[in-house]
């Protein structure tokens, strides 16, 4: 029997997550995309905290363009942040989205911003 698209997300999250560990030197930046908006959140997981967040949904961020243009400019405000809490390299998850569109363009923001991974 076929998966549903979610049940696949799901096996493809389980499999990036047992590789992909944060620490409090280089946490996990987590992304979630919905239909409308994508968060990111930078994420220790031996205390099991969220450091920094941002999603398309915060006041400073502006809700003009495509989305993807929207996705960058979220991209660029985690990774600004990130470096104003003392976070230089990170571990990147892309929790089971595929590497391209909205989660890539988010990625590549951040790397440009300052962030290596």
């Amino acid at each position: 029997m076929a998966l549903s698209k979610l049940e696949r997300r799901q096996r493809i999250k389980h499999r990036i997550r047992k590789v992909v560990f944060g620490t409090a030197t280089k946490p996990r930046l987590s992304v979630f995309r919905s239909n409308k908006e994508i968060y990111a959140q930078l994420v220790d997981d031996k205390t099991g905290t969220t450091l920094v967040s941002v999603s398309s949904r915060d006041k400073e961020i502006e809700s003009k363009g495509s989305k993807s243009e929207i996705a960058k400019l979220v991209g660029k405000s985690v990774a600004e942040k990130a470096i104003k809490a003392g976070v230089e390299t990170i571990a990147f998850d892309r929790n089971g989205f595929l590497y391209h569109g909205r989660v890539k363009a988010l990625a590549d923001a951040a790397r440009e911003a300052g962030l290596k991974f």
